[in-house]
C-alpha cells in the first residue's frame, strides 16, 4: 500500500496499530469487525495494519492448560454466561467460539508474528488471523510448535522453523513492545489510528468507519 492524499480523488492512507493477544477472544472479534470496517471503506481509504504483542497471562505454561478449567477459575459462577456472550459475538462475525482444548503461553506466537511483520504486513495479518482461528475456534493450543509451523507455512513465512526453535529469536523486540504497552494501555484489543485516535475493546464496525472518515479528512 502506498500513501495517498485526499486531493484529486486519491485515497488517504490510514495507519492502524493493533495491540492484541492471540489467546484473547475479544481480540479476534475486534479484528473481524475491523476487517469489515476496512472492507466497507476501501473506496475511501488505503490501510496499513501492524500487530503488536500483549500477554494477558504470561504465567500460562507452554504445554498448556485445560481451557475450560482455566476459564472456570477466572470467571467462577459466571463462566457459562461469559462463554455464551463470547460465542454470540463470534457468531456475529461468522464463527463459533471453541471453548475446549488447551490454552497455552502465547509468547512464541508473538515471536512468530514479529517474524511475519518483517516479511510484510499482509503476511503478518495472515499469521494473526490463522493463529486466532486455530486457537479460538478450532480448539488448538497456540503454543503448540506444530500449530505455529502450520500457520507459518500457510502464510508463506520464510525461516519459521529455525525462528520458532530458537527461543531468543525476536524475544528482545517482543519483550520491549510488551513492556511499553503494559504501561500505556489497560487492556486488549487496543487500536491506534494514525497515531491520533485510540480505543480499546471489540468496537462495532461503524465506530471504526466513523473514525476512518474523520481521519481521511485530517490534514497531513
Amino acid at each position: 500500500m502506498s500513501s495517498a492524499g485526499t486531493s484529486g480523488g486519491l485515497k488517504r492512507l490510514i495507519r492502524i496499530d493493533v495491540i492484541s493477544d492471540t489467546i484473547c477472544p475479544w481480540c479476534f472479534v475486534g479484528k473481524k469487525r475491523l476487517d469489515k470496517a476496512m472492507e466497507e471503506t476501501k473506496d475511501l481509504c488505503n490501510f496499513e495494519v501492524r500487530w503488536h504483542p500483549y500477554m494477558l497471562d504470561p504465567s500460562l505454561p507452554k504445554e498448556g492448560r485445560d481451557k475450560n478449567e482455566f476459564h472456570r477459575r477466572k470467571f467462577g459462577s459466571r463462566l457459562q454466561a461469559v462463554v455464551d456472550n463470547i460465542d454470540q459475538a463470534f457468531q456475529s462475525v461468522g464463527y463459533r467460539f471453541g471453548s475446549g482444548g488447551l490454552i497455552g503461553n502465547s509468547l512464541d506466537s508473538h515471536r512468530l508474528i514479529e517474524l511475519a511483520g518483517r516479511q510484510g504486513l499482509d503476511k503478518q495479518n495472515a499469521v494473526v488471523e490463522n493463529l486466532m482461528i486455530k486457537c479460538l475456534t478450532q480448539q488448538k493450543c497456540v503454543s503448540d510448535r506444530e500449530v505455529l509451523l502450520s500457520v507459518a507455512e500457510s502464510a508463506g513465512i520464510e525461516g519459521a522453523k529455525e525462528w520458532i526453535d530458537n527461543p531468543n529469536a525476536g524475544l528482545k523486540e517482543v519483550q520491549a513492545k510488551m513492556e511499553k504497552y503494559a504501561h500505556t494501555i489497560s487492556g486488549v484489543p487496543h487500536f491506534k489510528i494514525n497515531d491520533k485516535y485510540e480505543m480499546s475493546g471489540a468496537q462495532a464496525p461503524q465506530t471504526f468507519i466513523e473514525i476512518f472518515k474523520q481521519a481521511s479528512q485530517d490534514e497531513e
